[in-house]
């Protein structure tokens, strides 16, 4: 083991997220050149050797969190228009307020934003699919997280795309030109959803995909009336429409799968489909409830997700921890479901899995990269503690976070961002904000 680290974290409740959920009590976590050295108890390090020492000073250090689904520019739209149904949300406020305001410009603005909430509230890693994802990547590569990022397909003119022949095109440009960089992003195809993307299209863009070796991203089985939308039968299933169109595979997020059934769970664990749930959103959206213990049980891999500021209203993947343990407790009654444990892999491990990042990301354990975080407990809230993965899906919030870490790089210290200007980019997003509320 390499005695001299960049960095040793000491003094804390290790919560490792391997393979057995090891909880070290007091331990530490070494990072050198942006990998993780040593993960475990106290002492293995030569303090004085450290080139620089992290006190958690009792708190939780974890793997960095893991958003699995969510559209970035959309911090400018949060609060625009709710309670709504979805149809009604997107056709009639969304899609227009994109259509006025969306540019390189704004997405540019919408994105640091969104960056910003997600490593105060300790997201290391996002999975965002949009519009101008260029200027999304180039966004999200300044603030320094980890993400994969889709640029979006659609079968309707959209900000970046006209005529929507190009969308794909678009999207192969964007991939082509991220996908060999050796940095923390990496490109993807995200076709929007069934109903908004045409039979060839899908086939097309999955294809595309594939041999560019890239993550296929759709919204699937969101709504109840989603089969009619996409041109099927009433009674259809989605999921069977896109396992014959052949877009499902290992390499494939499906978002929300809330309408399934136990032939579609069956489907999704045969093709190894990962799976965002997205409960904040569904439940704002009132979409419906996802089988979430039935597809876990079925060993379906299954990572958490934000969605959109527009349609959660914020980012904080604690709180959809703690949405998601709540939510299928209540809907199964029973309350030994989601217990706190897997909650906590869904937003991290698997999570990371289901990006293809599981070898890189989301546990703490020697030879991955230096995604952590550090959790403070001293607050009332999080006193006293007897089992520490309970704290984090039942306690913990976003604000509790006083360091990140991702590939090595601090960026946020004592809960201060140390490389973006908060104050500044919130400026830029109000102004916008005030351009929006004047033409919508």
């Amino acid at each position: 083991m390499d005695k001299s680290p960049d960095t040793l974290i000491k003094n804390g409740i290790v919560v490792t997220v391997n393979r057995n959920f090891e909880i070290i009590e007091n331990g530490e976590v070494a990072v050198k050149d942006g990998i993780i050295v040593h993960a475990g108890s106290a002492g293995s390090i030569n303090e004085e050797a450290a080139g620089r020492i992290i006190d958690a000073e009792g708190g939780i250090v974890m793997p960095g969190l893991v958003n699995t689904h969510t559209h970035l520019p959309m911090s400018l739209f949060r609060g625009l228009a709710d309670d709504l149904p979805l149809e009604q949300w997107l056709t009639q406020h969304i899609f227009p307020a994109e259509s006025a305001h969306i540019n390189p410009g704004t997405v540019r603005a919408g994105t640091l934003l969104s960056c910003a909430e997600m490593l105060l509230s300790g997201t290391t890693t996002c999975c965002d699919g949009y519009f101008f994802e260029n200027a999304v990547a180039e966004a999200v590569e300044e603030a320094g997280i980890r993400a994969v990022l889709g640029q979006g397909v659609a079968d309707f003119p959209t900000p970046d795309s006209p005529d929507p022949a190009r969308s794909l095109d678009a999207a192969m440009e964007f991939v082509n030109g991220w996908k060999n960089r050796n940095g923390r992003i990496r490109p993807s195809i995200f076709c929007h959803s069934p109903y908004t993307c045409s039979a060839g299209t899908l086939r097309r863009a999955k294809k595309a995909a594939s041999e560019a070796g890239v993550l296929f991203q759709i919204h699937a089985a969101e709504t109840e009336s989603e089969a009619e939308l996409s041109g099927l039968d009433k009674d259809a299933s989605v999921i069977k429409y896109l396992a014959d169109l052949g877009v499902l595979d290992e390499n494939t997020l499906a978002a929300h799968c809330i309408w399934i059934n136990a032939v579609d769970i069956a489907t999704l664990h045969d093709l190894r489909v990962g799976v965002s749930h997205n409960p904040e959103s569904n439940m704002k959206l009132a979409s419906g409830i996802a089988p979430v213990p039935a597809l876990i049980s079925a060993g379906v891999t299954v990572g958490l997700g934000t969605d959109g500021c527009a349609s959660n209203n914020n980012l904080d993947i604690f709180e959809a921890m703690d949405f998601t343990a709540k939510l299928h407790k209540a809907s199964t009654e029973d309350p030994t479901v989601m217990d706190a444990e897997t909650v906590v892999r869904m937003a991290t491990i698997d999570g990371a899995r289901i990006l293809g990042l599981d070898r890189l990301a989301g546990s703490l354990e020697a030879g991955k990269a230096a995604d952590i975080i550090i959790i403070n407990t001293r607050g009332p809230h999080l006193n006293p503690m007897y089992h520490p993965e309970s704290h984090l899906v039942y306690s913990v919030q976003g604000a509790d976070v006083s360091h990140v870490m991702v590939g090595g790089e601090l960026l946020v210290s004592e809960g201060r961002l140390v490389n973006m200007d908060p104050q500044a980019i919130m400026s830029e997003a109000s102004e916008i904000g005030k351009e929006i509320m004047r033409t919508d």
